[in-house]
Parts: structure tokens; C-alpha cells; sequence
């Protein structure tokens, strides 16, 4: 059983994506092609801004954002606490603070409380200067944009959505990637909307800041590529994996998504008495990067884990270890107590097999083991 099936769709859209490759091949234009043109046009019009930005990567779109902020030593940035490495990597390599925030247990994002709380706190000290936040759409449902947008209002900060997994969720009708002042998403393989390689997007209605990120990803470039005005980064999609985009995003459109939100539902009809199973609020649309349960403790969790190695399905841990805890950080002085949330969460997460091309068999398969483990515990 594949943890993401990526043959599966391969398998259903050969001939198309078989197609876009030779297409790129046969005009030989790797760099800058016309399909990186369109696809930036079908994904700004999918989400519902005017500039769509294309990149090399979903950290570097973030990197090209906090440039484009101006986002300097002295600054602080609040993301939470329980993500990925790269958003306060970001944060850091710009020479800025991340300051972490716990998470709320049922979403897994940012805790809106517990934010306002930390800026006030920065705010209080002085060292720091409180610039941005950076909310992360994790395991595919949206932050909850609408209460930090609010926040961001009260204390003048930027907000910049990292929709890296959120890509295709939703509140209310407004899809992700089109909150804050910028959103970013990545293109990795293993999510909502991936391709065959490296490669991501930055979204915003900021003609101003739309136009500075088109110079900072190709080395600060001017009227043309040998007329650079400002320190920029390389840092561009290539053909490739824009006219493989174009074809996935057809399809995510058309049933994907549809049908991860069709999984997650049959997944939920078997667990809810089991375990805890994922909490989407009311107005809330997730993409489901991942589809992740909670178990009693770490004990039951590396346990069942092990149970479903052993029957062939993969299951993962997202995340082992928080952002406050990681090396790089360690010259960060925090409170464990200012993170129970995330640190309960590492030990009891568990996510399992997800994506739209799961068959009925195979979600029962997964869930008997489930069953089984937890009931004979």
C-alpha cells in the first residue's frame, strides 16, 4: 500500500502527462516556457488573486516573501510551533527572530489566543520588533485566518499564509492561498498539488510586491536578465514540472480533491469510536495533505505504528520533535510550558495512508488494524 499513491495517478494520466513532457522536450524552451506563463495564470485564477509568482521551491517562496518584506534582523515573525523546519528556517536565514507559538489541539494550527499573547509579550520586552506572522495551513486545513487577521490588524503586522499543504482548502467559500497579504504553496511530490521534482508559488494582490518578486527570484533582475538592480536568488520552475502541473491541477480539480474529502469521511465512519479523528471546523474546507489521528500516548502510538509496518501500510509521524526544540534554535531562550499543546501532539500524531486514488479495501484494511490494535490494548 502506497502512503501517497503517485503511481496510481501516474497510471490514470499517462498519456497526458506523457504528452506535456514530450511537448516541452520537442520545443526545447526548459526555462521560461509558455507553459510556466499559463499554469501561473490557471493557479491564480483557481485560487482568486491577481499574481500567481512561480519558483524553485516552497521554502524559497517563502525566503522570496520575507525579501520582499524587507524582513530584517531585529524583526520578529510568530509561526507555530508544531510544522515543518522551513518556516522558521525562513525566518532565521533573513536574519529575523521566529518567535513560536503552541498550536490549538483540535486544528493542529497556530492557537489565536496563545499568538496574541506572544506579541504582546514581544511587544512588552522591546527587543524585538513584531513585523510578521506566518500561519501554516497544516495537513491541509486553513488557518484560522479570519481572527489573525484580525490580530494582524491590531498590532500593524504582514501576514504571510504558508499554504505549502493547504492548497484546494477553504473557509467559507475563500479558497487558501488567498489570505494574508502573500500565500505560498509548494509543488514537492507528496502534496495536495505536487509535481515530478522540486518547485512552488507565491500568491498576491500586491501589483507592488508582485513585480519586486518576478526581479528577486531571477537575481534581482531590471528591464532584462543582465540589467540586475537589487541582490535577488535563482530560483525559477522549470518547464517540466509546469506542463506536469498543468495536468494535475486538471485533475484536482475535476475529482481530487473531491475525492480525498470522499476518503476522509469513510475514514471517519470507522474510527470515530476508536480514536480521534481530524476536527474540521464549521466553514472550513481541508485539502488533507494528511490525514492524521491522535492516539492515547506515545506508548500506543510507536505501537500501532509498528502493527501497521507489519502489515504492509505506512504510517507516518508529523512531527517527531517542534520547532522550539530543533538544534539550529537552540540559542533561543522558551518555556516548555508555553508549549503543551505541541508537545503532547509529537508524542500521540499519527498519520496514515491518503490520497484520492484509496480504494474502499484499502481503507477498511487499514482500519481493522486500527481496531484490532486499540481494542486489545
Amino acid at each position: 500500500m502506497e502512503f501517497r499513491d503517485l503511481k496510481a495517478q501516474y497510471q490514470k494520466y499517462k498519456t497526458e502527462f506523457d504528452t506535456a513532457i514530450q511537448n516541452v522536450l520537442i520545443n526545447a524552451n526548459f526555462i521560461g516556457g509558455k507553459e510556466v506563463a499559463e499554469l501561473e495564470e490557471q493557479l491564480a485564477g483557481y485560487v482568486g488573486v491577481k499574481h500567481c509568482i512561480s519558483c524553485a521551491n516552497g521554502t524559497e517562496a517563502m525566503t522570496l516573501v520575507m525579501m520582499a518584506w524587507g524582513i530584517k534582523a531585529g524583526d520578529a515573525v510568530f509561526i507555530p510551533d508544531f510544522t515543518f523546519f522551513s518556516t522558521g528556517e525562513i525566518v532565521s536565514f533573513v536574519g529575523a527572530t521566529p518567535v513560536f507559538v503552541d498550536v490549538n489541539r483540535d486544528t493542529f494550527n497556530i492557537d489565536t489566543v496563545k499568538l496574541e499573547k506572544a506579541i504582546q509579550q514581544v511587544v512588552a520586552e522591546g527587543r524585538l520588533q513584531p513585523k510578521a506572522i506566518i500561519p501554516v495551513d497544516l495537513f491541509g486545513l486553513p488557518a484560522n485566518f479570519p481572527e489573525i487577521d484580525r490580530i494582524a490588524k491590531k498590532y500593524n503586522l504582514m501576514v504571510l499564509e504558508d499554504g505549502a499543504q493547504g492548497f484546494g482548502g477553504a473557509i467559507q467559500g475563500q479558497r487558501a492561498c488567498s489570505f494574508g497579504d502573500a500565500a505560498t504553496t509548494s509543488f514537492f511530490p507528496a502534496k495536495p498539488l505536487g509535481c515530478y521534482g522540486d518547485g512552488g508559488a507565491i500568491f498576491t494582490n500586491d501589483d507592488e510586491a508582485a513585480r519586486l518578486l518576478h526581479s528577486l527570484k531571477v537575481h534581482g533582475k531590471g528591464d532584462d536578465k543582465y540589467d540586475n538592480i537589487r541582490i535577488g536568488v535563482n530560483s525559477r520552475l522549470d518547464t517540466i514540472q509546469a506542463g506536469i502541473l498543468q495536468v494535475k491541477l486538471r485533475a484536482f480539480i475535476e475529482h481530487e480533491l473531491e475525492d480525498v474529502n470522499r476518503v476522509y469521511h469513510m475514514y471517519n465512519e470507522q474510527l470515530q469510536d476508536t480514536v480521534e479523528i481530524p476536527v474540521i471546523p464549521d466553514g472550513f474546507y481541508s485539502s488533507f495533505a494528511q490525514y492524521t489521528i491522535k492516539l492515547k500516548d506515545k506508548h500506543q502510538r510507536d505501537g500501532l505504528q509498528a502493527k501497521l509496518k507489519e502489515q504492509g501500510i505506512p504510517a507516518m509521524v508529523y512531527y517527531t520533535k517542534p520547532m522550539h526544540r530543533q538544534q539550529a534554535f537552540a540559542d533561543l531562550a522558551f518555556s516548555e510550558q508555553d508549549f503543551i499543546v505541541t508537545n503532547e501532539l509529537c508524542n500521540i500524531v499519527l498519520s496514515l495512508p491518503m490520497h484520492p486514488y484509496l480504494r474502499q479495501e484499502d481503507i477498511d484494511r487499514v482500519c481493522a488494524v486500527i481496531r484490532a490494535y486499540c481494542y486489545a490494548e
